[in-house]
């Protein structure tokens, strides 16, 4: 169950959550998450969707011929957004691992995992100005998410150190590092023609 001082703030049609996991922590798979990870990371990648591995390419190619049906046809084929809202669901879970905001291996596919990741299928036609212009209205998102994400980076550092002293993960680092993946995963769906509404600058809306 979510504790409080966790939930996000209901309003964007992209949801993203993580059940809180910040005591009793695992030690040993922490000391040797990056390691562990690697067969997770070249298949979605890591802390964020936008380096290269293997579903990036193929959800970045989806994404590619879904804006020339956007733009041509006013509508989205919905089994290319059905694999791009596959591999967003996936790289949530292994940013979470990678993260250390949860100890247990994600599964290799769409099995369940503490995390939760929900976009719906835009209705009626779409926005085909702000799919055609889609990479230059995200550049200001891009731009403050470097930041973030460097932020994101320290502390996940800081907490790496917390937990191997400790088997904690304090819990204001989690609350950010949770709103950074949020943000992520936000501006990750509107890039990739999830969602037409514009993500707000904001860890928790």
């Amino acid at each position: 169950m979510t504790e409080p001082g966790f939930a996000q703030v209901p309003g964007y049609p992209v949801e993203l959550d993580v059940e809180p996991q910040l005591t009793d922590r695992n030690r040993l798979t922490t000391g040797f998450r990056l390691i562990l990870g690697i067969p997770q990371f070249i298949i979605v990648g890591g802390f964020n969707s936008y380096g290269a591995s293997a579903l990036t390419g193929a959800a970045s190619v989806m994404a590619f011929i879904s804006w020339f049906a956007v733009v041509f046809r006013g509508e989205e084929p919905r089994g290319l957004w059905d694999f791009i809202t596959y591999y967003m669901r996936w790289w949530v879970r292994v940013a979470a691992y990678a993260a250390l905001l949860m100890d247990d291996y994600p599964p290799f596919g769409d099995e369940p995992y503490p995390t939760t990741y929900g976009v719906t299928y835009p209705a009626g036609e779409r926005d085909r100005l702000s799919v055609g212009l889609r990479l230059i209205y995200v550049i200001p998102h891009l731009v403050v998410l470097i930041f973030v994400n460097i932020a994101w980076t320290v502390t996940t550092i800081i907490a790496w150190f917390a937990i191997l002293f400790t088997g904690a993960y304090p819990a204001g680092l989690y609350r950010f590092a949770v709103g950074a993946m949020r943000w992520n995963a936000r501006v990750q769906s509107y890039l990739l023609l999830l969602r037409d509404e514009y993500p707000p600058f904001s860890l928790t809306e």
